[in-house]
């Protein structure tokens, strides 16, 4: 029987911790962080394990509190202006089994108030994975329409992503899918509503968008001859 993962109650306490992102207020109420959060998140992690396997092997759900797919609700503040200590969503990455960062392909749940989406593809790759997105892109443009245009993928993901203001160096300004050769990250997304988070079943819708999704990270494990 189809089960809930997460409840509004999640919604309720990182709207809380927005307005109150301070030490002292999270460690008075880390029971409810752990309660809403935290393990609902690590529950729906185990229980899509079995999904993404049939998805693909290759795509790891790590249940642990610390190191697996479930990112640390702590900022890395070192390098901000913005000093707060906590972040105000949650973020679970289904990352690639050689991937070692978030900077890795896989499917990305984000969980925030009025800014829920799914993700798929690979966010932020540095100078060389880039260039060999950007290399496969035009050396089989048709490969990548027929990608970006299936009517599953289409009507329910926007590829999206930073873009260069120009070309990259090495190809024409003229190519036709130059708009695609300029993207930083290779990345689609889809919104998603508290409701349709909260329902019964959603691990299942999911992994529906993920197996639909699929077809994107396909393309980007080839580029980087890594088994899909």
């Amino acid at each position: 029987m189809p089960r809930s993962h997460f409840t509004p109650a999640l919604f309720r306490f990182l709207r809380d911790l927005k307005e109150n992102n301070d030490r002292a207020w999270f460690q008075a109420h880390r029971d409810r962080y752990l309660a809403e959060a935290r393990d609902p998140a690590l529950r729906f992690i185990t229980d899509f394990g079995a999904h993404l396997a049939r998805i693909s092997p290759h795509f790891l759900a790590d249940p642990r509190p610390s190191g697996g797919s479930l990112f640390r609700i702590h900022r890395d503040i070192r390098f901000s202006r913005d000093k707060s200590p906590y972040k105000t969503h949650l973020g679970i990455h289904f990352r690639h089994e050689q991937g070692k960062s978030a900077h890795a392909p896989g499917f990305y749940l984000h969980l925030e108030p009025g800014g829920c989406f799914m993700g798929v593809g690979i966010w932020r790759p540095d100078t060389a994975t880039v260039g060999k997105l950007r290399r496969l892109v035009a050396d089989e443009p048709a490969t990548w329409r027929a990608m970006a245009t299936d009517p599953d993928f289409a009507t329910q993901f926007s590829i999206t992503g930073e873009r260069l203001k120009r070309p990259p160096r090495g190809f024409p300004a003229d190519h036709p899918l130059i708009e695609v050769l300029k993207l930083k990250d290779f990345t689609a997304l889809t919104p998603l509503t508290q409701r349709r988070i909260t329902k019964a079943g959603f691990v299942e819708d999911f992994a529906q968008m993920c197996r639909v999704g699929m077809g994107l990270n396909r393309f980007i494990c080839r580029a980087l001859d890594l088994p899909a």
